[in-house]
């Protein structure tokens, strides 16, 4: 059975992703991972809960180990209030250093902590809550186990020719102007694929993906098979909502990059993310991106 995160829950947050992460937590569109904004300087703002409701317990938990990292984490399970329609379930959270401690009450919004990286994060990846809900009688602590997750919010699907000017940078991250979002703070937009809905994923650095149908709801149930292609380049297979990535490679400019990083945003910073942590982009740099089969290269 699905759950349904309405609107009131997303609007918290800056950006989303229920595909964009390399663990089988998010297998199925099980999990979602909540960007807050950040501060002019960068800084991401505290971690806003996601639901009213009682802190049923917080837990140090262990991380896998990276160099850039600590290898632990946090996990604080909250009970969502009668008054949520998240309630009689149990909802996770995970990547927050809580200051809320068993027994608290917290209402939507309400800073649960300090966002936290560790080990589960790699480094292009921004600060961000990660979300699952739960039966009752479910285990609690298993990092797989959460019930499929549907959106009480549309998603506008955005045109993107893979072109665009690089606006900023990090160590292992580029960020392009483009597709720009029109009409930023209002509405949650992504990326379109040629055939419809909102694409979602890390491609194709991590398996695969999901495509958000018609950029509204997701259609679980839905058996059939759709090919996804973007510009005319083949993506994957999607099943239901879940892309399998065909053997594909990213390039920008002609050359092989990691990959794209792909999401749903309402902010005015939004554009398509190159994974690229070994190559660079200067600041102004026009780039084209286009995706090819790996037996082509």
């Amino acid at each position: 059975m699905a759950v349904t995160l309405p609107e009131a829950v997303l609007a918290q947050y800056e950006r989303f992703s229920l595909y964009n992460s390399p663990y089988p937590a998010h297998d199925g569109g099980c999990a979602i991972d909540l960007y807050p904004g950040t501060l002019a300087d960068g800084r991401t703002t505290a971690a806003p809960s996601p639901v009213a409701g009682t802190v049923r317990e917080t837990r140090t938990v262990r991380a896998p180990p990276k160099p850039y990292a600590p290898d632990h984490d946090y996990l604080i399970l909250l009970e969502p209030a009668a008054s949520s329609p998240l309630a009689g379930h149990t909802v996770r959270i995970l990547h927050v250093e809580p200051a809320v401690a068993a027994g608290d009450r917290v209402a939507r919004g309400d800073s649960l902590g300090r966002l936290v990286r560790a080990g589960f994060f790699a480094p292009w990846v921004d600060n961000h809550l990660h979300v699952g809900v739960r039966e009752p009688d479910q285990n609690p602590y298993r990092a797989s186990g959460s019930l499929p997750l549907e959106l009480g919010v549309s998603v506008r699907p955005l045109e993107w020719d893979g072109t665009g000017r690089v606006v900023s940078t990090g160590e292992t991250y580029a960020v392009l102007d483009s597709p720009a979002h029109p009409n930023p703070g209002a509405e949650f937009a992504g990326v379109r694929a040629d055939d419809g809905g909102v694409i979602d994923g890390g491609l194709p650095h991590y398996d695969g993906g999901g495509l958000l149908e018609g950029g509204e709801s997701l259609e679980v149930d839905d058996p059939a098979e759709t090919v996804v292609s973007l510009n005319g380049d083949r993506l994957g297979v999607a099943t239901r909502r879940t892309i399998a990535w065909d053997d594909v490679t990213v390039t920008a400019n002609g050359e092989p990059i990691t990959g794209v990083s792909l999401f749903c945003a309402r902010d005015g910073a939004f554009g398509a993310k190159l994974i690229c942590p070994d190559r660079r982009f200067e600041v102004g740099t026009n780039v084209r991106v286009r995706v090819r089969s790996s037996d082509e290269r």
